[in-house]
């Protein structure tokens, strides 16, 4: 039986994007609901409002990975903040939501990800 993701926040011509774009093709993960980061954007509240309802978020800052129990214990929304929203205020991209997870990756500031 196949994986299944069911959401997935995504900014076309995008390194790191692209990048979580193959990875879920190879490993033939269907995508139940996919959204362009392009066209629809996050403010701080709203990502607050959807990380605060996960059970659990993880967040790819580099090599490193920051992982928040939310249930358990919940960073405050300064922390969050920090971790979820990129350099353009809005919620990072690439995104995936399965399940009570939240997965982020940190995006690169270089050239992979000028497309805006």
């Amino acid at each position: 039986m196949a994986s299944t993701v069911d959401w997935y926040y995504h900014r076309p011509n995008c390194t790191t994007c692209a990048k979580s774009q193959d990875f879920l093709q190879r490993r033939k993960i269907d995508v139940k609901e996919t959204v362009n980061a392009a066209k629809v954007r996050f403010e701080p509240k709203e990502a607050l409002k959807m990380a605060r309802g996960a059970g659990r978020v993880v967040v790819a800052k580099g090599k490193r990975v920051v992982t928040f129990d939310m249930k358990r214990e919940p960073p405050d929304d300064e922390t969050l903040l920090k971790h979820i929203i990129g350099p353009s205020g809005k919620l990072r991209a690439p995104v995936i939501r399965r399940g009570s997870t939240l997965r982020s990756e940190e995006r690169r500031v270089g050239k992979e990800c000028r497309s805006r």
